[in-house]
């Protein structure tokens, strides 16, 4: 906490996006960078603005102060965003809309382009994923759709809609991306 002023804005969003992305949740360190952010808002870039963002609502932050100023500042730059930066925007506007949804959240009126650009990205299922798929359908006799895409235009591994069950198959490198090439490991 101490020494979190010392971070770059890159260096801030890209350590709460690993934290996020690892399915850590370290309050002291979200509610530090939050602090840290909120006063050096205008230091961010575009991208670093969506990972903050993106992290944030990846672990269940419970204080909206965060959306409504990265969102807020989001909005003059969306120009400068890439089809991945409007990805995570369009999981932080359905979370705030889950979370808060009479709050007037900057960035609600560009749900359609942001739900375009995350419906656009191609599933990439494991073969562990469709292991699983086959083993629930042969072994145990459960009829699913392999890849669903609900409404909103979230994919689901395996879904039922009829029954509304769905199940998310994450292997030990679900989200572990080589940094270098982009790639998966």
């Amino acid at each position: 906490q101490r020494r979190i002023g010392e971070f770059k804005p890159q260096e801030l969003a890209n350590t709460v996006w690993a934290f996020a992305t690892a399915g850590v949740a370290a309050r002291t360190l979200f509610e530090a960078v939050a602090l840290e952010a909120r006063a050096r808002i205008a230091e961010f870039n575009s991208q670093d603005r969506a990972n903050l963002a993106w992290a944030f609502a990846c672990v269940g932050w419970d204080r909206h102060q965060i959306f409504l100023e990265l969102g807020t500042v989001a909005v003059e730059r969306l120009v400068d965003l890439n089809k991945k930066g409007k990805s995570q925007l369009y999981l932080v506007a359905l979370y705030v809309q889950i979370e808060w949804p009479d709050l007037n959240f900057p960035l609600s009126s560009h749900m359609e382009s942001f739900k375009a650009a995350y419906a656009g990205e191609e599933a990439t299922p494991s073969n562990f994923q469709r292991e699983v798929s086959a083993m629930l359908e042969q072994d145990l006799g459960w009829r699913h759709i392999f890849e669903y895409r609900t409404v909103e235009g979230l994919s689901l591994d395996l879904a039922d809609p009829t029954s509304k069950r769905a199940i998310e198959v994450d292997g030990p490198s679900h989200y572990l991306q080589e940094v270098s090439s982009g790639d998966y490991v």
